[in-house]
């Protein structure tokens, strides 16, 4: 009977812990829409909807509803960075342009100033001139009065000016410490930047030294714009793009041939980078969480990887085996893709090797 009893009381204990950590789970969700930084309506207010939701599900406690909520809390918090770092990075360029619109107008403002005040000076000293000459001995009195006025609000003008000068020169200094600031913190938006096909080309044509080329097809984002949206598919890219980039060394040039092809640049022999396209494959490929309308969907890429080293190859031939590996629409390159994939399910990276250590036929 003791038994019975103090299990029961254990358990009820466990069920209150348990009770206590869901509770404080689903408070920290609603802190978080609470506190949700105002950036626009359009941001912040789904946001806010979809962690209320969140909490309203995890309040269940259900094993497996909290699972999910994790992935989902998790990935909302991530989309609301994104949306915050291109929130800022607009703010930046509007405060780039307000310094410049203001940089222009203070040198208008010197130009005219210096321009202006010593035409007006000129015209004043003529006048005293006038004035003191027996022809204006008659008005001597009234003109030297105006002269004297006009000089005073002439000084008075150029103290005003100056002071407007120095307001600008500080909203100046202002502006440039804050488009410092939201640059660095934009600077998360700067990871998924990617060359483009055209620009990938060309350095590959101006480059002196040897390198090695990670050439990449991703299966699956066209598949999660038609199964999902276009805007799940936008941050499955940007997800895979920034795991890539992370994957790689800082030094690595990363462009986007296609839709779902990829190209890196390294300065290594290709053995290592061999070795990192194994790595590649194997953690890139699976299951992404992405967003949609609030809740987590989940994704999948395949990845199909192959190197191409440049050592002994001419830059025409190099792009000519690039556009070999990851242009699948041509029937030619259909086997050799799938050689490729056969090779991938041993462990196996395949190497585009020059054709002069191959001796393989032209192509």
């Amino acid at each position: 009977m003791i038994s019975i009893r103090d299990s029961l009381v254990e358990l009820e204990r466990c069920h209150q812990e348990r009770d206590a950590a869901v509770g404080c789970y689903v408070a920290a969700i609603k802190n978080l829409a609470d506190y949700t930084i105002e950036l626009e309506p359009a941001a912040t207010g789904p946001q806010r909807e979809y962690l209320n939701a969140l909490a309203d599900d995890a309040s269940s406690g259900r094993p497996e509803v909290l699972g999910e909520t994790r992935a989902t809390l998790r990935a909302l918090l991530r989309d609301y960075r994104d949306k915050a770092a291109h929130y800022l990075n607009r703010l930046r360029e509007e405060l780039d342009g307000m310094a410049r619109a203001l940089e222009q107008i203070m040198g208008s403002l010197a130009q005219t100033d210096d321009d202006h005040e010593s035409r007006l000076r000129s015209a004043l000293v003529r006048l005293r001139d006038l004035a003191r000459s027996p022809e204006g001995k008659a008005v001597r009195s009234g003109i030297i009065s105006a002269v004297d006025t006009v000089v005073d609000s002439l000084e008075q003008m150029r103290k005003d000016h100056q002071l407007t000068v120095v307001q600008l020169q500080v909203e100046m200094g202002m502006l440039h410490k804050r488009i410092d600031a939201l640059e660095a913190a934009a600077s998360v938006d700067q990871l998924t930047e990617l060359y483009s096909r055209r620009e990938m080309e060309e350095r590959i044509r101006a480059a002196t030294g040897s390198f090695s080329l990670l050439l990449a097809r991703v299966s699956g984002l066209r598949l999660a714009e038609i199964q999902f949206r276009p805007e799940v598919a936008e941050e499955l890219t940007a997800a895979f793009t920034k795991r890539l980039r992370n994957s790689l060394p800082p030094s690595a040039v990363i462009g986007r041939w296609g839709n779902e092809e990829f190209v890196a640049m390294l300065s290594v022999p290709a053995s290592e980078t061999t070795a990192l396209a194994k790595s590649i494959s194997e953690q890139l490929s699976g299951s992404y969480a992405c967003l949609l309308a609030g809740k987590t969907v989940r994704p999948s890429l395949q990845l199909s990887v192959a190197v191409v080293d440049s050592e002994g190859v001419t830059p025409d031939r190099i792009l000519q085996r690039v556009k070999g590996f990851l242009k699948s629409e041509l029937s030619a390159n259909s086997y050799q893709q799938s050689a490729f994939s056969n090779q991938l399910k041993h462990g196996d990276v395949p190497v585009i090797t020059p054709v002069a250590k191959t001796g393989a036929a032209k192509s």
